[in-house]
């Protein structure tokens, strides 16, 4: 990247609104040794770059419903909440991986609910806006209503202050885009004067390609006086129902002034019937303030799982909101019964969760973006603190596993989207096993994994290849030891890299490998253990490089380091180079040693430095050819491993100095305009961003017949980790530094449970049984500290 492209990045920093924290919500008190972990959350992060599923504000951990307003109402990405934008043109109650659903809108005076989102739509003002984990306030200007929203799992809840007038109304709107797809039909039915139900119909898109119904049940605490629809833009005369394509209904009702009117939204993928259930079980009073609070004290408790404490009251701010973040996007889709719908067959299926002894659905059903990434964050966040919500995930891919014949990768209402390459939920599963977390089928586990391995499974499918098994080049790299770039003329979708691909099959045979071994099959353990080492065809020791080869073996001359894409999955050859995270030994060799690898990869971190570790600080950045032209990206995920990998070459000094760095710069903001350079991924920066806070870390994963985590650079005092005693036998893990500070950043000795620890890493077995770390920091790099080589952590080659 040349010189000039950074000075406009940096001067654009310091002139944007919101870089200084504005709208950072104030604590009533600088006393830091008492709060509530849900108060410290600014939902508001980064929403000036929002795509469509990434704010949250009125939503529930995980939650189907996340109800929320919409600025933009057309596409995946630059939609949704954008905070800049200058109108609401809904409330949408679903914010999902390629799914969207009933948007509503509160009206006065004329009706324009047929005209459309663009002329219905209303104004409105930050200053009268109030966001909070499980509750949004906003006032529509040009209709005087104050709208507040909340909600539990499945039912979202409205409360809104009407002025008055003659003409109030709610309306929902099924002729509209919304978020990543079009709405193919709706229909709307009157009940009473207190109800309506229906359904819509969100089309297919080039993700998921199978359409998905969403079925509502709308509940008034008063009743409306008239119900009207129109049609492809059209007022219709209705008596009570209105079905079929570009349709919408509305209820109309007189109000006076600052009359509150409330409203319960429940929604289903299965059934109008399920969408009733789902209203009766979780919300059957019509008492706001409570859902809020209880919403709130959800919250809490799972943010309180980690507790930290230190001086720097943004950091603790910024924490809390990583973390929240990192338990949402990756939403339920089963109703409160267990049933869910089934789209990996010709027809909708519904499905039914096995019930526990109390009639309980054992385990949640979500929708989910890839899993690409997730072996650098929610892998070792999830598993350490929230290993329920790891089962949970697991077992929900074995269900759809059961139902279609593979284990999914992202699956969207109920499809199989194949996005990403690869079998990236295999290091999920194999880490969670190896972690103890154990409530799930192994063998059935083990079977579909084994069968996304081999051709016809994910391994033989590039992104979002829906139709055909060639696109992955799987033959390829079992035949030759890598997969040919070009693959071929044609394209069969997305990220078709063959050299990306070889870097991420490698690491997820050798996840398989390990689970093998520990599953005593010894021959599947010898053979993807062999297919592990793959990675090694794409050294070019010339160039210095991981490369791209043709299908004659010969290297590519159509690529430099720095270019972006053609071989490599969202990355380049310099970014990729690294991705080797179950040899980082082996890798060393190849440069010529743990001296020449230190050397290397820390001349991409001084230049990546320049441009402060991401390509830009908006997706409309990264997608500029010239800002990928970059050595690291903190950005994405292909490179979210590289500043904890000095820990295997004899600098761990570095992993400390490099983490904090890439911390300043990248995850230390608090305001609309920055937060995740581009794309928090449903959980994985956010995870990403606790895990280097913490000072925790699994370069291979977790996938280890022993797991263990690598040791950063925590920035916090003390940070106490409750386990859950269901899975693990220790109450608590604490991590204690002593004389922390921002230049305090080096680890001069550490102890665990009281004994001298000499190396950057430690078992997983040590932390779940409780205990405690503690590290005295420095101002200089102690160089002898976990340096020798029979202190890094475990390789494939050692």
């Amino acid at each position: 990247m040349k010189a000039f492209l950074f000075i406009p990045i940096t001067l654009l920093l310091f002139s944007l609104p919101g870089c200084d924290s504005a709208g950072l919500p104030e604590t009533e008190s600088s006393d830091l040794s008492d709060f509530r972990p849900v108060d410290m959350v600014y939902p508001l992060i980064d929403s000036a770059h929002s795509r469509w599923f990434f704010f949250s504000s009125a939503t529930r951990p995980f939650g189907m419903v996340n109800l929320s307003p919409d600025m933009v109402v057309d596409g995946a990405w630059n939609a949704g909440y954008r905070y800049h934008e200058d109108t609401i043109r809904a409330f949408s109650h679903i914010h999902a991986w390629q799914m969207s659903g009933i948007p509503v809108l509160p009206t006065t005076g004329n009706f324009k609910g047929h005209l459309g989102p663009d002329v219905y739509g209303s104004s409105y003002s930050h200053d009268d806006e109030i966001v909070q984990a499980g509750y949004h306030k906003i006032v529509l200007a040009d209709y005087n209503i104050t709208a507040e929203l909340t909600s539990t799992t499945r039912v979202g809840f409205h409360r809104y202050t009407y002025p008055e007038s003659e003409n109030s109304f709610i309306h929902f709107d099924f002729s509209t885009v919304l978020g990543p797809s079009d709405t193919r039909m709706g229909s709307v039915t009157k009940i009473s004067n207190t109800q309506l139900e229906g359904f819509a119909v969100m089309d297919s898109t080039i993700r998921r390609p199978k359409p998905v119904h969403v079925f509502f049940v709308a509940e008034f605490d008063q009743p409306f006086e008239r119900f009207g629809a129109w049609q492809h833009g059209e007022l219709v005369d209705v008596a009570d129902h209105i079905e079929g394509e570009r349709t919408g209904a509305y209820v109309q009702f007189k109000t006076k002034a600052d009359e509150i009117r409330k409203m319960k939204v429940a929604i289903s993928y299965v059934s109008i019937d399920e969408a009733r259930n789902n209203l009766e079980q979780e919300l059957p009073h019509w008492d706001f303030d409570a859902v809020v609070e209880d919403s709130q004290n959800e919250w809490n408790n799972w943010l309180g799982r980690i507790e930290v404490a230190g001086s720097d009251e943004q950091a603790i701010r910024r924490f809390y909101t990583d973390l929240w973040k990192a338990l949402q996007g990756r939403r339920i889709v089963n109703d409160v019964s267990g049933t869910y719908a089934d789209m990996t067959g010709d027809e909708r299926r519904i499905g039914q969760i096995p019930l526990d002894e109390y009639g309980k659905p054992r385990f949640s059903h979500h929708n989910s973006d890839s899993f690409w990434g997730a072996q650098w964050s929610i892998n070792t966040l999830w598993h350490l603190v929230y290993p329920e919500v790891t089962q949970n995930f697991v077992n929900s891919m074995l269900l759809m596993y059961d139902d279609g014949g593979l284990i999914p990768r992202g699956p969207s209402g109920g499809n199989y989207t194949y996005v990403m390459i690869g079998a990236t939920t295999t290091p999920f599963i194999v880490s969670a096993w190896m972690k103890g977390i154990r409530g799930f089928d192994i063998e059935k586990a083990y079977e579909g994994m084994r069968k996304n391995h081999m051709p016809g499974g994910l391994m033989s499918k590039t992104g979002y290849e829906h139709t055909t098994t060639i696109g992955g080049g799987l033959e390829d790299y079992m035949e030759r030891g890598y997969i040919p770039w070009p693959l071929d003329e044609r394209s069969y979708g997305f990220h078709q890299a063959g050299s990306g691909q070889t870097l991420e099959y490698s690491y997820q045979d050798w996840a398989l490998s390990r689970l093998a071994s520990k599953l005593g099959k010894s021959e599947d353990e010898e053979y993807f253990a062999a297919r592990a080492g793959n990675y090694v065809n794409l050294w070019n020791d010339e160039k210095g490089w991981m490369w791209a080869r043709n299908r004659d073996g010969e290297w590519s001359e159509e690529i430099d380091h720095l270019r972006y894409g053609g071989p490599w999955v969202e990355s380049n050859a310099a970014q990729s180079t690294w991705w080797v995270p179950h040899d980082v030994n082996g890798l060393a060799e190849l440069m010529g040693g743990r001296e020449a690898f230190t050397e290397k990869l820390n001349h991409s971190f001084e230049q990546s430095e320049r441009h402060m570790f991401t390509s830009g600080i908006a997706h409309a950045m990264e997608t500029i050819r010239d800002y990928r032209r970059v050595y690291i990206n903190y950005g994405n995920q292909p490179t979210m491993q590289t500043a904890w990998m000095f820990n295997y070459s004899g600098a761990p000094w570095l992993t400390q100095y490099w983490t904090r760095r890439v911390v300043e710069e990248v995850y230390s903001h608090l305001t609309y305009e920055r937060g995740y350079s581009g794309d928090e991924d449903q959980g994985l920066m956010g995870s990403l961003a606790v895990l280097l806070k913490i000072g925790l870390f699994s370069v291979d994963g977790g996938v280890n017949t022993e797991p263990f985590y690598e040791i950063g650079s925590p920035i916090f005092d003390r940070i106490t980790i409750h386990l859950n005693q269901d899975f693990y036998p220790g109450e608590r893990f604490v991590i204690e530094t002593v004389n922390n500070s921002r230049e305090n950043k080096y680890i001069q000795t550490a102890s665990l449970n009281g004994e001298l620890l000499d190396r950057p890493w430690f078992l997983h077995e040590t932390v779940v049984s409780g205990g405690t770390l503690r590290l005295e920091m420095g101002a200089e790099p102690n160089k002898e500290w976990g340096s020798a080589p029979e202190h890094a952590p475990p390789s494939r080659t050692r």
